[in-house]
């Protein structure tokens, strides 16, 4: 196996990792969040992951240098305190199912974002691959009704930018893990996405009182969320998308509404249609479309273009 290959490989795999694990967190999000308000929820997850990422790059001392610092100031603020905030607040506004509706747009976006920012050249399977993966989720997640009272326009809205800047975000980590680690951008972009959304959280508990009684289910719905959700995917997400090119990695994060489901049936004991087994196929499809490339064709990102 050449060495483009292996790298192929392994970015597949550490992508539908990353996109499985945060397929968990909306069964788990659901105990959580009917105790610890988001925000709050947001600064608890991106603490503990800072101090497991934050611990390994001390250690290693591996810092980024001063002149990338707005840059990594920029990643955490997009990447924590605009997208992962919008992501709670929009669903908090709107509905469950509109949430994973809405926020599976953003491979489309990571793709627009690679063209303009990274200068890739998408090719006919990519793009072809992220509609096929897309009609894929409108299949398992179904499209809501217009009459569902649940989902405010506002709500769907804060959805629709937790998507975009969920693009921007891994189209700005990329380039700069062709300079640092994942590992090293990913605890940076915890520590700025904290300090960001810490007078957030100060007003929401100001205005939100909260019982820090928790069961053991919160604790270990927290850890979850903290730990594996956010220091390992997404370091996994930033890792996979290292190794390979952003048009083809975007596909893998259709992976997550297929997981959430599963986790649904299994954990929640939701019901799986049909249309959940026939949409899975258009993903997998979908996905496996969007990583072949014409012979010769090279889908790297070209140089200079930092």
């Amino acid at each position: 196996m050449n060495e483009k290959w292996k790298k192929q490989l392994w970015g597949s795999i550490c992508l539908s990792l990353a996109a499985a694990i945060w397929g968990g967190v909306y069964v788990v999000s659901k105990v959580v969040l009917d105790v610890i308000p988001p925000f709050t929820l947001l600064e608890i997850r991106f603490a503990i992951a800072l101090v497991i990422l934050g611990g390994i790059v001390a250690i290693q001392k591996r810092y980024v240098a001063r002149e990338d610092l707005p840059a990594m100031m920029a990643i955490g603020f997009v990447g924590v305190t605009i997208s992962i905030g919008a992501q709670f607040l929009g669903t908090k506004l709107s509905t469950a199912h509109m949430g994973a509706l809405i926020t599976s747009a953003s491979p489309a976006f990571i793709a627009l974002f690679a063209v303009w920012i990274l200068r890739e050249r998408l090719s006919f399977y990519q793009i072809a691959g992220i509609v096929l993966a897309t009609i894929g989720v409108l299949v398992v997640v179904g499209v809501p009704d217009s009459s569902d009272t649940g989902a405010s326009l506002s709500g769907n809205l804060i959805l629709l930018a937790a998507a975009v800047s969920w693009g921007l975000y891994t189209v700005m980590s990329k380039r700069f893990t062709a300079v640092y680690s994942s590992l090293v951008v990913t605890a940076y972009a915890a520590l700025f996405g904290l300090v960001f959304s810490s007078p957030l959280m100060v007003w929401e508990l100001a205005v939100t009182p909260v019982n820090w009684s928790l069961g053991w289910q919160t604790l270990l719905g927290i850890l979850y969320i903290g730990a594996i959700s956010t220091a390992v995917a997404f370091y996994l997400w930033n890792k996979g998308f290292e190794l390979m090119s952003a048009g083809s990695a975007a596909g893998f994060f259709f992976v997550q509404p297929v997981v959430g489901t599963l986790f649904g049936w299994l954990l929640l004991g939701e019901h799986l249609s049909l249309g959940f087994f026939l949409g899975a196929c258009f993903i997998l499809l979908g996905v496996a479309l969007s990583n072949v490339s014409k012979k010769g064709a090279s889908s790297e990102v070209p140089e200079g273009t930092m």
